[in-house]
């Protein structure tokens, strides 16, 4: 079978080439769990390849001019517009999205470009004269030399594109890990950057998992790593590159809640937080898995969401119409699965219920339906844990106070949401939630490019985070430079202080 399936390739120096390591489990539409891909690992030899591919290329990437860098970027939005609908494609095959997420997660990569493009004013330093007499300070930004980056399969586009447009544009040569499970959008984005000639090495794709993804780490070439994926996985990233005394970004996992005050709305907010927990099966770092409905919104709220999660439209992402597609793996639908079921058995009430959820002609994809718990216990599995697919846990609380007492008292931090008409509420929540990403009146508070995706507590390790003005931070170093040119004596006689004044 391996022999009718497309090969995951890398590439590496400007050239492709076919993975020669062991095979890793295979790619399937999840909407209908046919194989469409085989994935084999990098070796250790070809992920050392890749890295010092990069590392050759850095020196002239470097010198070529910021303003010449983003033209290249200029050129890859134009081709990312362009070929939108192959990539919103490509991604819906591989990972099941609905086309209309798809087509938002390629607008989300394009918006990345817009910024990156604009680098040239953020890369500019500054500079004081006269610090001390005859003596000036310039502060300079320069590449931190090669990056390498690794990344989840529920946003194989978008989130390649939070850091190799940045470190181009910052004068780095990139060197990325796709996804085992998605890389075959990765294969057409290195496809679309090869078609536009940069120059070889600049860029490298390398397949694999965390075998693949150590030896990236680990390689001395290296200088900063990129990783989002769960908690386990970031922390274990961050501890092992930052050994290694390398820069790191490290994006966790999240359990997001959404906050109902009575005053809300209830039947628009019960459609945001259903498009915020089913959206994209709820596999997203910014899915609003945990409803905290405060008093008399409890109620009709549970009402309202749970008649729109056993009426939303279940289907292959590809069908029109469709408002919730499968989740990635047949594991994944297992695990999803196994945590409702322990959602009811300690204590949960299941207004809708999408364990036995199927799709008439696509029996062997890999289907949830949308999940509504009501009476989650606050010290509950289900409130804990991140599920990452299609549930919305409901816990009741009395108050303000009470919602914001059991959002901080998780280990998570990634994203906290209010919905409220009033603004002393919604104040009171943004000063006092211990969240990264705080939504008022929206149910995905998802960050513009121009700001950085924030992460707390679990949800992130390091200090930059992904693109905004901190890409440019993370994807530069600081250099100090003082300087005294010529005579020592200041215009009109006036000495240098003495050293010991």
């Amino acid at each position: 079978m391996t022999g009718a399936l497309r090969l995951a390739s890398n590439y590496v120096g400007g050239r492709w080439r076919s993975p020669s390591g062991n095979l890793m489990a295979g790619v399937c539409d999840p909407a209908t769990g046919d194989p469409i891909a085989v994935v084999r690992a990098s070796t250790p030899a070809e992920a050392d390849e890749a890295a010092e591919a990069a590392a050759q290329a850095g020196p002239g990437w470097r010198r070529c001019p910021a303003s010449e860098r983003v033209q290249w970027l200029f050129r890859l939005k134009r081709a990312l517009e362009d070929r939108l609908e192959d990539f919103a494609r490509s991604i819906t095959l591989e990972n099941g999205k609905v086309l209309t997420e798809a087509r938002g997660e390629v607008r989300r990569a394009i918006d990345n470009m817009d910024m990156a493009c604009g680098s040239p004013v953020l890369l500019q330093g500054r500079c004081a004269e006269d610090v001390s007499a005859g003596i000036d300070e310039l502060l300079l930004r320069q590449p931190m030399g090669v990056c390498a980056a690794m990344v989840p399969f529920n946003f194989p586009l978008m989130i390649p594109c939070w850091f190799l447009p940045y470190a181009l544009a910052c004068g780095n040569t990139f060197v990325l890990k796709a996804s085992e499970r998605t890389p075959l959008t990765a294969v057409l984005l290195f496809e679309v950057l090869h078609e536009l000639g940069l120059p070889p090495g600049v860029v490298n794709l390398v397949q694999g998992g965390a075998g693949t993804a150590e030896v990236l780490i680990d390689h001395p070439s290296v200088s900063a790593v990129s990783f989002v994926g769960s908690t386990a996985g970031a922390r274990a990233v961050y501890a092992r590159a930052a050994a290694s005394g390398k820069r790191v970004q490290a994006q966790g996992g999240a359990k997001n809640s959404l906050v109902i005050l009575p005053d809300a709305p209830i039947d628009a907010v019960a459609a945001v937080a259903a498009e915020s927990a089913f959206g994209n099966a709820g596999q997203r770092c910014l899915a609003g898995g945990a409803a905290i409905t405060v008093g008399g919104a409890s109620d009709p709220f549970a009402e309202a969401v749970s008649e729109l999660a056993r009426n939303r439209h279940l289907g292959s992402g590809l069908v029109d119409g469709i408002e919730l597609g499968p989740v990635i793996t047949g594991a994944s639908r297992a695990r999803i699965k196994e945590a409702i079921t322990v959602g009811a058995r300690q204590g949960g009430r299941l207004l809708a219920d999408g364990r036995d959820a199927t799709v008439p002609g696509n029996e062997q994809g890999f289907f949830v339906g949308a999940t509504v718990i009501d009476d989650v216990g606050p010290d509950s599995d289900l409130a804990r844990t991140e599920v990452f697919g299609p549930v919305l846990g409901i816990t009741r609380v009395d108050d303000l106070d009470g919602a914001l007492r059991l959002i901080n008292s998780g280990h998570y931090g990634n994203m906290a949401c209010i919905f409220t008409e009033s603004g002393a509420a919604a104040r009171q929540f943004r000063y006092e939630a211990e969240a990264g990403n705080i939504g008022v009146n929206v149910g995905v508070a998802q960050p513009m490019p121009s700001f950085p995706f924030s992460g707390w507590k679990d949800s992130f390790f390091g200090d930059l985070h992904a693109h905004g003005a901190h890409a440019i931070e993370f994807f530069t170093q600081t250099k100090v430079v003082v300087e005294r040119w010529g005579k020592t004596t200041a215009p009109g006689g006036i000495s240098p202080r003495p050293a010991n004044s």
